[in-house]
Order: structure tokens, then C-alpha cells, then sequence
């Protein structure tokens, strides 16, 4: 008997420790899930002070239908990128629509051309300059190097993504007559480390911090890509420049 009452003594301070271990679990996922909400509601309006990037636009997604120009430019946007799917994405017939519409509307515009670390320069290049005539008046082209390339159906080396990269620079360089910008997300750039061997304009993404991932100067700063506006139904990526 004496043995058990010793042994039930022994086993109250564990379950008090396991309780508090799980009340402890519990105010920390409850904090975690209203942060998560603020977040959210907040990135739903946010933009960064005009009083410090004057200049600020979008990007708007390859497939995105009923983008309403003038009212993007009526909540801030001076400038948009349209997006071009990568090589071998699904045919967007409405691309030319919004580029019309987005240049009737006074907005400056610009080409985001999405790379598939799984196909060749070539491709992707002929599609640009299939869906984008030469025009002076266009901003200066973005290459949005995002994907990795754990996922293609053949092993491509790292040697090779880069190769392909500076081969489709030159390519969309050689047809638009500008020098192209590079939109490095940060899982990329930590990978291939293109901002320290490729000289060009950078295009970094982070939700409301400044990025700091390339180690030099951006120009271009994806800040929400959640802002809720009139001009879409949907979310939009808002860009800000830094000058």
C-alpha cells in the first residue's frame, strides 16, 4: 500500500507539468491564429506611405479577367505589370485586351515574363516576342524567377537554370532594346545567387518588410500581395519603387 500511495504522489506533478505544457501550447496557437487574422486584415488595405515610394502600381496575373484600369490608377497605380505566363502555360487570349486597356487608361506598363526552370530559354523568349511587339513606350521587361526546378520531370542542374537564365536575359534584351529586370523571390536568389552575378535592376518580394535577401539595392518592391481593391475581384500583387 505504501508503495502505491508513493508511486500516485510521483504521477501528480508530471500530469500538472503536462498541463501546463498543454495550456501553455494553447495560448500560443490561439496568439498565433489572432496574429494570423490581424495580418490578414490588415495586408487586405495596406500600401507603403507615398510620402516615401511617390511612385506605386501592380502586377496583374496572367488569366485575370475584368481588371478595371482607370480604377486602379483612381487607388494609386501609376504603372502596372502584366503578367506573361511562362513557357508552355496555358494560352492567355485576354493578355493583348488588358495591355490595350491598361495603356488607354494612362497607366505606364510593363511585361512580367515567368520562367520554368524546367523548359530552355528558347520558348520562353519566342513567346515573349510572339504576345509583346517592340514599343518604346513599355517599361523596361521583368523576368520573375520564382519556380525551382525540384519538380521537373528530368533532373536539371543548377549549372544549367543559371545558364538558361542569362541566356534569356539576353534574348528579351536583344528583342525589347531595355535592359530586363530581375524579379528574384528569395528562395531563388538564396539558391542561385543571380543578384551578385547578374548586373541588373532587382524586383524583390516581401509582405510588408523591406527584403534585404539580395544584398544591394532593389528598385522594385512587391510590399502586398493582397490588397483588396475596386479595380478586381480578386487580391493584387502592389509594387512600389525605390529611387
Amino acid at each position: 500500500m505504501a508503495s502505491t500511495s508513493r508511486n500516485t504522489k510521483s504521477g501528480k506533478p508530471k500530469r500538472s507539468y503536462f498541463r501546463r505544457l498543454l495550456q501553455l501550447v494553447a495560448v500560443i496557437a490561439f496568439g498565433t491564429l489572432i496574429y494570423a487574422g490581424w495580418f490578414w486584415f490588415e495586408m487586405r488595405s495596406w500600401k507603403p506611405e507615398t510620402a516615401l515610394y511617390p511612385e506605386q502600381g501592380a502586377v496583374i496575373a496572367s488569366g485575370t479577367p475584368g481588371v478595371r484600369f482607370e480604377t486602379l490608377k483612381a487607388v494609386g497605380a501609376s504603372f502596372v505589370y502584366l503578367e506573361l505566363g511562362a513557357a508552355g502555360a496555358p494560352p492567355d487570349p485576354g493578355f493583348r485586351q488588358r495591355l490595350e486597356a491598361a495603356l488607354e487608361a494612362g497607366l505606364k506598363v510593363g511585361i512580367v515574363q515567368a520562367f520554368d526552370p524546367c523548359r530552355k530559354a528558347d520558348p520562353h523568349s519566342a513567346k515573349f516576342a510572339r504576345m509583346v511587339a517592340r514599343n518604346e513606350d513599355l517599361l523596361p521587361p521583368a523576368l520573375a524567377l520564382a519556380r525551382l526546378p525540384n519538380a521537373c520531370p528530368s533532373r536539371v542542374s543548377d549549372a544549367a537554370v543559371a545558364s538558361e537564365v542569362f541566356t534569356l536575359v539576353n534574348q528579351l534584351e536583344l528583342h525589347s532594346g531595355t535592359p530586363v529586370i530581375l524579379k528574384l523571390e528569395e528562395e531563388f536568389e538564396s539558391r542561385f545567387r543571380l543578384a551578385a552575378s547578374l548586373d541588373r535592376d532587382l524586383w524583390l518580394v516581401r509582405d510588408r518588410s523591406r527584403p534585404r535577401y539580395a544584398q544591394r539595392p532593389w528598385l522594385l518592391w512587391s510590399a502586398n500581395n493582397q490588397l483588396q481593391t475596386e479595380a478586381l475581384a480578386e487580391p493584387v500583387e502592389w509594387v512600389v519603387v525605390q529611387r
